[in-house]
């Protein structure tokens, strides 16, 4: 077993401890908050960066979007697209602090943010509340799917497959022609009807509730903050979103079969400045616009 599939093991265990509201593996509808919608979709590569926050402690006594308890003291995150659970890896980049958390709740409302982080995950990566972080995420796939095939809902429910029916052969004995030789015969068995397949349900298995509070440091790596319109297959289409927002930059991104044709506002050294060039873009009718951190 891999150093991961022990954790995972490890996280659903520590789950049978107490009584809890019952955790589910969620995808959900698409949605909308903060006046943008959000389309959820299972990712286990999705790598972004961008601006996160803490989010507020009275937010936390209710449940989830997945069932879950909400509680200040979990190292548990909401995102706006992400299945749920997703286990992530999370870098402070303005001081290069990283951990796991677990995405468990949509969100944050405020468009431009792209994680919101419980206040002890907040505290243990050096974020201010009230104060908008840059970040880098990563999926962990194998701990996310560990975690998630755990849970209720992941797996389609068991399915009985009866067999064909077998309709009765009538037989009739007939004289051999004249010059043939009749073969002995021989009694043929009879097939043993055939009993249903059913697809095993999978077991009940703990849920996942704690994640080690285990921080990394690494080199900080702050950026600049750019606000991305969106990105092209052709410099035309480009050409034509640019048009709707005076001073958008365009820009080769890739290459070969991967290239692209990206739209950007920025660089931007203060967050404020960036939501200001974000809700132009919104407001452009460009609803994919995203603040990144480059």
């Amino acid at each position: 077993m891999t150093r991961w599939g022990i954790l995972a093991a490890t996280l659903l265990a520590m789950a049978g401890c107490g009584t809890q509201p019952e955790p589910r593996y969620l995808v959900g509808d698409p949605y909308r908050l903060g006046g943008v919608w959000s389309y959820p979709r299972e990712d286990y590569a999705l790598a972004e960066t961008g601006l996160a926050e803490v989010l507020p402690a009275p937010l936390f006594g209710g449940q989830t979007a997945n069932g879950e308890v909400l509680t200040a003291q979990g190292l548990t995150a909401a995102h706006r697209s992400l299945q749920m659970p997703a286990i992530i890896r999370v870098t402070n980049l303005e001081n290069g602090r990283s951990m796991l958390l677990r995405v468990n709740d949509r969100g944050p409302e405020k468009p431009g943010r792209i994680l919101g982080v419980s206040p002890r995950a907040g505290a243990l990566l050096g974020m201010t509340p009230g104060r908008a972080t840059q970040i880098a995420l990563v999926v962990d796939a194998e701990m996310s799917r560990a975690v998630a095939e755990a849970l209720p809902g992941h797996a389609p429910a068991p399915i009985a497959i009866a067999a064909a029916p077998r309709a009765a052969v009538a037989r009739e004995d007939l004289a051999p022609l004249p010059g043939a030789r009749e073969a002995p015969r021989r009694e043929v068995q009879p097939l043993p009807s055939a009993a249903p397949i059913t697809e095993l349900a999978p077991q009940s298995r703990a849920t996942p509730l704690a994640l080690p509070e285990a921080v990394t440091q690494t080199a900080p790596r702050p950026g600049s903050l750019l606000v991305e319109a969106g990105q092209f297959t052709t410099r035309y289409g480009a050409e034509a979103v640019a048009a709707r927002l005076p001073g958008a930059r365009i820009s080769q991104q890739g290459r070969g079969r991967n290239a692209s044709v990206r739209v950007a506002l920025g660089p931007f050294t203060e967050v404020r400045a960036a939501d200001f060039a974000l809700e132009r873009t919104l407001a452009a009718g460009l609803s994919g616009a995203r603040i990144i951190v480059e």
